[in-house]
């Protein structure tokens, strides 16, 4: 610059002024930037000091003050005139850029290299800080001091400071230019190798390559002043407090850094309206940026205007504060640009760094000749060769012994149980069980001996056992899970033992209760006296094993589902086998089991493989351990058992009571065999146990771990060691390495180490990988965390009953990095998280189902709990309980309205306001939950409703429906919302109220004590037969009651409502809305919404179908913000209802429907300065949704804006929702987005399905809103509906989407059933024909607008045009009816509303008339003039009727298709009809 080291404020008073004057004129466009330079130049000419140090030759290269410069040093320079900065900063604000593209030329890159080249012998010495301190005319707090972040290891000390305005300090700090050469040149060597490194990495960038042009490693000295500005082009400023405001004018100061990668397309905008300025070397030499070109395109966006902010938008509460991601700010120039917040990967984050996983193999399974072909022969050889071999041991309460089953005994009782199964259950020649029927085996942990004869009596009889728990009453809270269980398995009969039986809760006439969500069972006992004796020649017939199911084994998942796990025949076969050699089991020995024998561990070695190999098992029950710690080790030293299998809570417990006796010896034990092994919490048991009893007996190496799961059974074993044999080592990890999925060796704080051991190898004949616990099954690397699968013989095979489940759980296919299967072979996820180490050796760290996710991170509850435990393990394990979470979202709705009742009891969640604006009732939290647990025990006991069954709710709008909607989903129903009939039109509303209870095939209707009596009515009666109703329930007075167990589904994807609409085009569907969709939906409302516990919103809309429904009844309980309730109907006795409200509560976000705009616009347009003498204020509303189901009514939406303004209503609030009914909520306008944006189409391109954009007035010009924000997790597609490709922009299509919260299916459609299929799972024909998409049935195009979304992206803006039912074709063209109505409505003012559809290939337009008679014959022309001028089209029938003719829905739409059948049906009486045929 001209006044460069020029102390302006030493000027002469002259020459300051003749500068003012200048600046003046630069700003007002008198003088160009060339003009203005020259002449500055040649003032300041004889006060600027000369640089010796520089060539003359480079002072006369013109600068060129681009913005794509950034100044690394700047010499001293004299402050400028408040004035000049002023207009300088004005000037920038109004150009915007625009000037610089001349100083962009091929001549000025020239002049610098030419420059450049002149110094390559000079030593270039490297930019030192500084800070230059300009005046500033606006008032304002100085900005905090300039943050300068630490050195890193790739950051030279000092290497770049980023130089602002300050406001408030007029004086220049000033340094000798001399010195500060030289202090750059002391830098200069140390910091040489350091630039060198930065920049071979990204030597692939656009920057690196136009610097080391001559393609070195490592550039000459000469070149790095190009290499140096290449790196301050990609400087960036690391945030040290907070995100600076965008929208404001204040500059903060920050610290800089210098990021040596590449960096992605810079979207900045303008925070200071300040001049570009020139990135120099310290030798004040210019250095050319190629980044230049970029950012000049920004600031040509940066031109278009853009919103202002009302910060009285977006002011939150404190406690709603969300903890933000780290963001960086990227530093563009000393004009101040900056990039929108982006989250960055943090540099520190551990990564895999290991190869690829290669799958590994178990050793072979040994054929062994004697090996039985099923479980059932072995038991039949044990029975009949060792008889009086003990098989079973069971003990008291008090730790003796009850009984001993010999071998002889199980077989024959066994025997017995088949026999009487399959030929003595129901009458004479009568079998009520057939092989492979599903059988439940209920018993109790303290007879063993019982489920053995049972178990193995079901295999016999080939029916497959199931066995549960004792549900020990009707509240137990398993019990209902249990149900589904038996439920999906199709079970209807249970064994049980007498004792068990008498022990069943029972009803008052001594039969068993049926419990909550059971099947009707049919309970038989199988005590020895109840058995009927074979004949002779009966046998059980044992066949080979095979892939049938021989039993199920239950399990309970995170959420609490419990789901049954099929194991096969030839699994629970191949499964001993393997458990025998890997054990290495022999005939005769003794077994200790103090697990479980129902299932897991217990069940596969305490009972299955015990008999294939005639070992004698001791069951030593929990009653005994919790009375006798040491009772384990006992039966160990007394029947000197060889094996033993236990938990580390026996461990500990034995461990605890060992003073008690003295004289144990373990001595015999060649395996301890934990079943928690993989738990890292193991290790310190194992430790402290084989301590205290190295002094018994006990060997090191006979502590085995072990691995399982359900779904693959044993996943890895640790097989006996041999005496003397090294322990195997243990892993020591980093909890940080953890977190990330990482293996890191950790090796200096122990504190933030986890320490585990390994579980064996995997078990012979198997095959396991690791894979990603996310996202595809990829194979991981070496040094990766990630799920166990397993491929083997000897596991599960699927989730009986539930067949969308097994695929993704038993019917893994893993892929290799590329996305490539490695093979065809299915894998069964485990479910365990773990890696292989050294010899193949499996490392188990966690559980899929204790994986918790806080900040991004992934930490696993075992390891949490294994910390606590570690503070003082011998008092905290087992005598308590640690309970390790986190907070996630609800999956069900009735779960979050629990919770909240139970956290924040008194929260008011709804207040329901009457015409006078009077709170006539509200609900809180606890409130709620109370009359809903009232309707759900109403439901079980007079309804007698099943689970599933469908419930009408009939009600008024009100907190009524809400508490009923909610009773429904406690007691398992699925609620059905209908708009309750008119009682002075029960003629007309009455029929439709009867025919969605007839398609819902609803059970049971709840309603209200005046509704009731409506039903049952004599006018009622006219009109339906009264005499079929379901049965109905008043809930006005219900006794307080609470259901005896709230029902919970067992997945997400069940069925939570059915949502009954009518369409425009007269068709009422049924949508099915599962619990998981009304979830997502719900939060994906409260992100876009910004819904929080403490924020109020109003809502004037009907609260019986599509997102009406969502935002009255769910949205609250899910985030737990307050709703206040304004019916709609209560808006036609008092207009400014609903804008009174918005003004006495403050309302920030309220939600309406045309309907209700409509009638403020008509009521109360006239009317506004009363309402504001009234003290009526609307600048409180931020946000004004209209929620509808149709194209946005631009003119409506405009003219309530307009109507409006003088009560301080911003135009900004009023935008609308899209939803569909097969999704029911597409785009909500959300409060962080921008604007909703009008486009102009050309009204003839749009008939052809093409999207044209056209200027504001052009002829033919169609204005277009925006439908809104698309919602989060949303997809949007435009589809050819014919062919099913996807379209470009310019094209009109079939909006598609994809999302978590679309609806699962058509209810009922009467003989169209496929078009559940078409409509809701369609993919496309080409382009990504996996996807599967749902076809709302709109028209519609998508833009990319120039407004920016939070994330700094463009907004993608969706337009809907219209319904694709109602198009009209009409000479082979597309027609939209909103189109040729709104021309017939600007026809005459008499006319109040329209509406057309098609007759016989004519146009029929259908006029309501507000004037008077006289008028209607003069309307005529009108309509057809208008209709053939703007529309090319010729209209058939004209029909002028009277107002309030042509129907509309409670949402505000025209139903064209009953307005069609009533002129069919000659029943619209006109008042004049032309016929123009």
């Amino acid at each position: 610059m001209a006044d460069r080291g020029v102390d302006l404020s030493s000027l002469p008073k002259e020459v300051r002024d003749q500068l003012a004057e200048l600046d003046l004129e630069l700003s007002e466009g008198d003088i160009t930037q060339k003009g203005y330079e020259k002449k500055r130049g040649k003032l300041l000419a004889p006060f600027i000091p000369q640089n010796r140090s520089v060539d003359p030759a480079l002072q006369s290269v013109p600068r060129a003050p681009g913005p794509s410069s950034a100044p690394a040093a700047d010499p001293p320079s004299a402050p400028a005139s408040s004035s000049s900065h002023s207009h300088r900063s004005s000037r920038a604000q109004r150009c915007g850029g625009t000037r610089d593209d001349r100083y962009r030329s091929d001549i000025h890159s020239e002049a610098v290299q030419a420059a450049l080249a002149l110094h390559k012998a000079q030593k270039m010495a490297l930019p030192m800080p500084t800070k230059r301190r300009t005046a500033n005319t606006h008032p304002g707090p100085p900005p905090p001091p300039l943050l300068v972040c630490p050195p890193g290891p790739l950051t030279p000390p000092l290497l770049v400071r980023c130089v602002f305005a300050d406001r408030s300090d007029t004086s220049s700090a000033s340094e000798d230019e001399g010195s500060l050469r030289r202090r750059a040149s002391l830098n200069a060597v140390q910091n040489d190798c350091w630039i060198n490194r930065s920049l071979q990495p990204s030597s692939t960038s656009s920057s690196a390559s136009s610097t080391l042009s001559h393609g070195e490693g490592k550039p000459p000295p000469a070149v790095l002043p190009a290499v140096l500005a290449d790196v301050l082009a990609h400087t960036r400023i690391e945030n040290t407090s907070v995100p600076p405001d965008v929208t404001s004018m204040a500059v903060p100061e920050q610290g800089v850094r210098v990021d040596p990668s590449p960096i992605p397309p810079i979207r900045a905008v303008s925070r200071v309206p300040n001049r570009s300025s020139l990135m120099e070397t310290a030798d004040g030499v210019p250095v050319h940026s190629r980044v230049s070109t970029k950012i000049q395109q920004l600031l040509n966006t940066l031109k278009r205007p853009k919103r202002p902010p009302l910060s009285e938008f977006f002011v939150d509460d404190a406690e709603e504060i969300v903890e933000g991601k780290p963001v960086l700010w990227e530093v563009c120039s000393l004009m101040g640009l900056y990039a929108l917040p982006t989250p960055l990967p943090d540099p520190h984050t551990p990564r895999p760094e290991g190869r690829q996983i290669i799958p590994v193999k178990g050793e072979p399974l040994g054929v062994v000749s004697n090996w039985p072909p099923a479980l059932q022969a072995s038991l039949a050889r044990w029975g009949a060769s060792q008889a009086k071999s003990p098989a079973l041991t069971a003990l008291d309460i008090t730790g003796k012994t009850l009984y001993t089953l010999t071998y002889g005994k199980l077989w024959s009782r066994s025997v017995k149980l088949a026999f009487t199964l399959l030929n003595r259950l129901g009458a004479k020649n009568e079998q009520v069980l057939k092989p492979g029927d599903r059988v439940a085996l209920v018993y109790p942990n303290s007879d063993p001996g019982m489920f053995w004869v049972a178990f193995y009596g079901c295999l016999l009889a080939e029916v497959i056992p199931v066995p549960i728990e004792v549900p020990l009453s009707r509240k137990d809270a398993g019990s209902q899970q249990i149900g589904f269980l038996l439920g999906s398995c199709g079970v209807s009969l249970a064994l049980t033992s007498e004792v068990c039986l008498k022990g069943l809760p029972k009803t008052p006439t001594g039969e068993i209760l049926q419990f909550r969500g059971w099947p009707l069972l049919k309970w038989v006992v199988t005590d020895s006296k109840y058995l009927t004796k074979p004949s002779k020649d009966w046998q059980p017939h044992i066949p080979t094993a095979n892939t049938d199911p021989a039993y199920i084994e239950y399990k309970a998942s995170k959420e609490g589902t419990v789901m049954g796990v099929a194991v096969s025949k030839i699994a629970m076969l191949t499964h001993c086998q393997a458990l025998t050699q890997a054990c290495n089991y022999c005939e005769g020995e003794t077994l200790v089991n103090v697990l479980d024998f129902k299932k897991d561990m217990g069940l596969w070695h305490g009972v299955l493989a015990s008999v294939m190999n005639r070992i004698h098992t001791v069951s030593v029950p929990y009653a005994v351990m919790k009375a006798c710690p040491l009772s384990w080790v006992q039966r160990v030293h007394t029947h000197k058992a060889r094996v033993a299998l236990v938990k580390c809570r026996d461990l500990h417990w034995a461990m605890m009571a060992h003073r008690d006796q003295r004289d144990t010896n373990l001595s015999s034990l060649r395996m301890l065999i934990v079943a928690d092994g993989a738990n890292p919490w193991s290790v310190s048991s194992c430790d402290a146990f084989l301590n205290v009893f190295l002094n018994h007996g006990l060997k090191p190496e006979v502590i085995c771990p072990c691995a399982t799961s359900p779904e693959a059974m044993t996943v890895a074993l640790r097989r006996p060691g041999v005496p003397g044999a090294p322990l195997p080592a243990r892993a020591i990890l980093s909890m940080g390495g953890l977190s990330h999925g990482v293996i890191r060796v950790n090796t200096e704080d122990k504190n933030s180490a986890l320490t585990v051991q390994d579980v064996g190898h995997i078990m012979p004949g198997a095959l396991m990988c690791i894979v990603k616990p996310d996202g595809p099954p990829q194979l991981c690397k070496t040094d990766e965390i990630g799920e166990i699968l397993v491929n083997s013989r000897a596991g599960g095979t699927m989730y009986y009953g539930l067949p969308g489940v097994t695929k993704n759980t038993f019917e893994v296919i893993p892929v290799n990095s590329s996305g490539a299967p490695i093979g065809e072979i299915p894998f069964v996820r485990s479910g365990l998280l773990g890696f292989v180490g050294p010899g193949s050796l499996v490392f188990v760290v966690g559980r899929n189902e204790g994986l918790l996710m806080v900040s991004g991170r992934r930490h696993s509850a075992d390891d949490v709990v294994a910390t606590a435990l570690a503070v003082e393990p011998i008092r905290t394990v087992y005598r308590g309980r640690i309970a390790v979470f986190s907070v996630t979202q609800h999956q069900y709705l009735a779960e979050a309205l629990q919770w909240r009742a139970s956290t924040d009891p008194d929260h008011v969640l709804y207040v329901l306001l009457n015409a006078k604006g009077v709170a006539v009732s509200s609900a809180s939290c606890i409130q709620l939950h109370k009359r809903a647990e009232k309707i759900a025990s109403a439901l079980m006991e007079k309804g007698s409703i099943n689970t599933g069954d469908n419930v009408v709710l009939l009600y008024p709008p009100g907190i009524d429906l809400i508490g009923s909607f909610y009773g429904c989903l406690y007691s398992g129903c699925v609620p059905v919302t209908v708009r309750p009939p008119h009682p002075q039109n029960l003629a007309a509303t009455l029929p439709t109220v009867r025919m969605i209870i007839d398609v819902s095939r609803a059970a049971c209707i709840l309603t209200t004590q005046a509704l009731l009596r409506i039903l049952r009515s004599k006018e009622a009666a006219a009109s339906v037969n009264v005499k079929t109703w379901p049965t109905i329930i008043d809930t006005d007075d219900l006794p307080r009651k609470r259901p005896p167990q709230i029902y919970k589904p067992p997945t997400p994807e069940m069925l939570a409502y059915l949502d009954f609409s009518v369409s425009t085009t007269g068709m009422l569907t049924g949508v099915k809305i599962s619990h998981a969709a009304a979830s997502a939906l719900c939060r994906s409302i409260k992100l876009q919404c910004e819904l929080y516990s403490t924020r109020q919103i109003a809502i004037c809309l009907d609260p019986y179908c599509g997102l009406g429904f969502v935002m009255w009844c769910l949205c609250s309980v899910y985030s737990g913000h307050q709703s206040v309730l304004i019916p709609p109907l209560e808006l036609e006795a008092a207009l400014p209802l609903w804008l009174s409200t918005l003004s006495q509560y403050r309302i920030r976000d309220t939600f309406c429907s045309y309907s209700v705009m409509e009638l403020c616009t008509k009521g109360l347009g006239t009317q506004t300065a009363m309402l504001k003498a009234r003290g009526l204020n609307l600048t409180c509303v931020r946000s004004c949704v209209v929620i509808a189901e149709e194209r946005p009514r631009l003119a409506l939406t405009q003219s309530f804006s307009k109507l409006f303004k003088d009560l301080g209503l911003s135009p900004r609030a009023v935008s609308t929702a899209f939803g569909s009914r097969v999704n029911l909520a597409i785009c909500l306008q959300g409060t962080t987005g921008p604007d909703p944006s009008t486009v102009y189409v050309d009204m003839k391109s749009l008939r052809h399905d093409r999207v044209r954009l056209v200027e504001r007035g052009a002829p033919q010009s169609l204005p277009l809103m925006e439908s809104g924000t698309i919602l989060p997790g949303v997809r949007v597609l435009i589809v050819n509906p014919e062919t099913r490709g996807p379209l470009g922009d310019s094209h009109l299509g079939e909006i598609w989407v994809n999302s978590p919260h679309s609806a699962s299916g058509y209810y009922s459609l009467y003989g169209e059933e496929g078009l559940q299929a078409d409509h809701f799972n369609t993919k496309l024909s080409f382009g990504d024909p996996h996807t599967l998409w749902a076809r709302t049935g709109y028209l519609g195009f998508v833009k990319r607008t120039e407004l920016l979304d939070s994330c700094g992206d463009r907004h993608d803006a969706l337009f809907v045009v219209g319904s694709l039912d109602e198009t009209l074709e009409l000479r082979g063209l597309r027609y939209h009816p909103t189109d040729i109505e709104t021309s017939v409505s600007r026809a005459h003012r008499s006319i109040a509303e329209s509406a057309v559809f098609t007759w016989t290939n004519l146009l029929v337009v259908v006029s309501e008339l507000c004037g008077s008679e006289q008028e209607a014959l003069d309307l005529v022309p009108l309509v057809t003039n208008v209709v053939l001028e703007e529309h090319h089209l010729i209209v058939g029938v004209v029909v002028v009727v009277d107002p309030g003719v042509i129907p509309i829905n409670s949402r505000g739409e025209k139903q064209r298709m009953h307005l069609r059948d009533s002129f069919l049906a000659d029943q619209l009486d006109p008042i004049y009809v032309a016929y123009n045929m």
